[in-house]
């Protein structure tokens, strides 16, 4: 009986020594998905960039410039007396309105109280975020943004629909640097 016992015993402990194998998922995805879904994106891309080309070719009364961010844009005022742009940090007040490609209305700069924003720390969409960082105070840019750059695949849930491209025009009223010791409560 003892000796049953313990070979019972050495069993047990042999089989329990065994490491533990990780489990193996009931389905695999191939990632067919998210292939079809940069297809998908891609193809977009390319379709809102030509109606953005079509555009430019078509208005020669404005140069525009291309920004390596992925947007177009011109000037309707330009200032050259001072280099002063945006910075991390810095308060802007701006005013801006927003068009489809065709020129139809989404939201006109009256909709769209002068605003201001605290320049990468407050929720704006990115290609006006980098758009304003690109502009001076007194300035009034156009952009043309893709809508990878606007509102993208989900909108702005009440007049944006999903990939929408948008015409921008936005006036840069005042740049207020951030001023740390403004922020110090022992000055």
């Amino acid at each position: 009986m003892k000796m049953k016992l313990i070979m019972l015993l050495s069993g047990l402990l042999l089989f329990s020594c065994k490491s533990p194998e990780a489990r193996r998922p009931v389905t695999q995805k191939s990632g067919s998905y998210i292939n079809q879904s940069v297809e998908r994106n891609k193809k977009i891309v390319a379709e809102e960039e030509a109606q953005i080309q079509k555009i430019i070719e078509n208005d020669s009364a404005n140069d525009y410039i291309s920004s390596p961010n992925g947007f177009w844009y011109y000037y309707n005022k330009k200032d050259t007396t001072t280099t002063k742009t945006p910075e991390f940090g810095d308060i802007v007040k701006f005013d801006y309105s927003l068009q489809t490609l065709d020129g139809k209305n989404i939201y006109t700069d009256e909709e769209i109280a002068p605003r201001t924003y605290t320049m990468d720390q407050e929720q704006l969409f990115s290609g006006l975020r980098e758009g304003l960082k690109l502009m001076r105070e007194g300035e009034t840019v156009t952009f043309l943004f893709p809508s990878h750059k606007a509102f993208g695949y989900y909108g702005d849930k009440k007049r944006i629909g999903s990939d929408v491209p948008v015409i921008s025009k936005v006036t840069l009223m005042e740049i207020t640097e951030d001023n740390e010791d403004n922020n110090n409560p022992n000055n």
